[in-house]
């Protein structure tokens, strides 16, 4: 399984508060069956986001763990919040915040008082060449409130991913719940752990696979779970997506989602 989503390095944010902490993390989550993960530090007005030091630190790491003998690959990526100033830093260089400096970006937009050009953020951050991930829109406040949003944004080429905890019932029943009613809808393209240590939020997704395979079917699961995120840490085109319900009311019979998606 490959994370895309994870707090793993130490002394970046709220994530790891030690290089041993971080390396218990990368046992735990190789015991898991994770492969791969993205380093995704915060990028907010608390975080300093600086590429050089994080890259210096996933270099230790990965030294470390390849010292161990586990077979793990790192990457970078950031925990991109919606600020004017990461917007502008984006905009100027849009391979400093993504998934291996590719195409793809993790974005975590506020939990309350959306604001209200979001929607045009994201069309511009396309059209620079970014797609965005939408990070764990489950636990969102707003969002729990109004699907709805997630929705326009789908149909405009957002990607989402949901932590896996919240499959599991660990942040909460609002959040389970919301998580649930998105899988079921397949408006889901990963799971990630979104890990901060070993004890509250943990490195695990293995239940959470097991479980939407059962609930959702195999094919899905391995698509959450292996397949999308693959393809993001590798900046690889996604490969064909399970059909989303009720994505659109004009349902073109014979046509794909990403079809429709692309207007083709």
């Amino acid at each position: 399984m490959i994370d895309i989503h994870h707090h793993l390095l130490w002394d970046q944010d709220d994530g790891a508060a030690s290089l041993d902490l971080s390396l218990e993390m990368v046992r735990m989550a190789a015991a898991d069956g994770i492969t791969h993960i993205a380093c995704t530090p915060h990028a907010n007005d608390h975080w300093r986001y600086v590429p050089e030091t994080i890259d210096a630190k996933i270099a230790e790491l990965q030294h470390r763990i390849d010292s161990e003998g586990i077979k793990l690959k790192l990457g970078r990526g950031c925990d991109f919040h919606m600020s004017y100033d990461n917007i502008q830093h984006a905009h100027d260089d849009p391979a400093r915040f993504s998934l291996n400096g590719g195409i793809y970006i993790l974005v975590e937009i506020p939990d309350y008082a959306l604001p209200p050009g979001l929607t045009e953020t994201f069309y511009q951050m396309q059209i620079e060449g970014l797609t965005p991930i939408l990070t764990h829109p489950e636990r969102n406040p707003t969002l729990q409130n109004e699907p709805e949003r997630i929705a326009e944004w789908l149909r405009g080429g957002v990607l989402v991913q949901v932590t896996a905890g919240s499959v599991m019932g660990r942040m909460g029943r609002k959040a389970e719940k919301a998580a649930h009613d998105l899988l079921a809808k397949r408006w889901v393209h990963f799971l990630a752990t979104d890990a901060h240590n070993t004890s509250s939020r943990p490195p695990r997704m293995r239940d959470a696979h097991d479980l939407v395979a059962e609930k959702y079917g195999p094919d899905y699961a391995h698509l959450l779970c292996v397949s999308n995120p693959l393809a993001a840490f590798m900046n690889n085109a996604m490969p064909p997506q399970a059909e989303p319900l009720g994505l659109y009311n004009d349902e073109e019979p014979g046509k794909s989602w990403w079809q429709r998606l692309l207007k083709r």
